[in-house]
């Protein structure tokens, strides 16, 4: 999306805002023993009262307010009866429209505490993040992009799914481009001031082969392996990348 009119930054960053906000509070009621659907509801709240909609259910009509996924599902879970129990990683994709504008973010949790390796798996997820934000400069390509993100990911021993991306984002939830975890080299497009998009680094611990679950949404790991997503909306600028979606 192009930002170079004052107002939209301004319902960008109003739509970032609730985004962050849903986030946060979602966030703190995650505890074992809570469900899913309880955790949606939280986040519907959430959006009601900020005068926002769930940008899945007024896009794709998704059957939640906020995607909610758990262990080896790697995105899309929808929320339901489970109830999560400590030592699971659970990942929550909030996605927002606000007077017009969109924002997403996402962020993958502990239910209580959990092990090294989960830990590191979340750390990792989270670096791969701010490396992909920091290449997102004027002049550099979503190549540029991918590559942080992947060298990062590689780095910390965890692997990135090459076929989930990030996306374009502004008055439609998904717009062009699309914005790779891994140095495509089809991924050319040279990046601008203005330029608004969601990085979103989609990493697991196991193989990298996926499918889609019996409910035509959820997507986890072929086997089974546990994984982490970390996102924020972003817009591209002289200086640094500002993040639209941070608390």
């Amino acid at each position: 999306m192009s930002a170079d009119r004052p107002q939209d930054v301004a319902g960008l960053r109003r739509a970032g805002r609730v985004v962050a906000a849903t986030l946060e509070v979602v966030a703190q009621a995650v505890e074992p023993g809570i469900t899913t659907a309880a955790l949606d509801r939280i986040a519907a709240g959430v959006f009601a009262a900020a005068g926002a909609r769930s940008g899945p259910i007024l896009t794709y009509g998704y059957p939640g307010a906020i995607c909610i996924s758990v262990d080896d599902e790697v995105v899309h879970g929808v929320p339901g009866r489970r109830a999560l129990r400590a030592g699971q990683l659970v990942t929550l994709d909030v996605a927002a429209e606000l007077d017009g504008y969109h924002a997403d973010a996402a962020l993958t949790l502990a239910v209580g505490s959990t092990d090294q390796a989960h830990r590191d798996l979340i750390a990792a997820a989270q670096a791969a993040l701010a490396a992909g934000i920091r290449a997102a400069e004027p002049g550099n390509t979503l190549r540029d992009v991918g590559a942080a993100v992947e060298q990062t990911t590689n780095a910390h021993g965890f692997r990135v799914f090459r076929e989930l991306t990030g996306h374009g984002i502004g008055r439609r939830m998904h717009e062009d481009p699309k914005v790779v975890n891994w140095p495509d080299p089809s991924a050319t497009t040279r990046l601008v001031a203005g330029m608004v998009f969601t990085i979103e680094p989609m990493i697991g611990a196991g193989g990298t082969r996926i499918r889609i679950g019996r409910d035509g949404w959820t997507i986890r790991t072929t086997d089974r392996s546990h994984s982490a997503h970390a996102e924020h909306t972003i817009m591209v600028a002289d200086g640094g990348a500002v993040v639209l979606t941070a608390p």
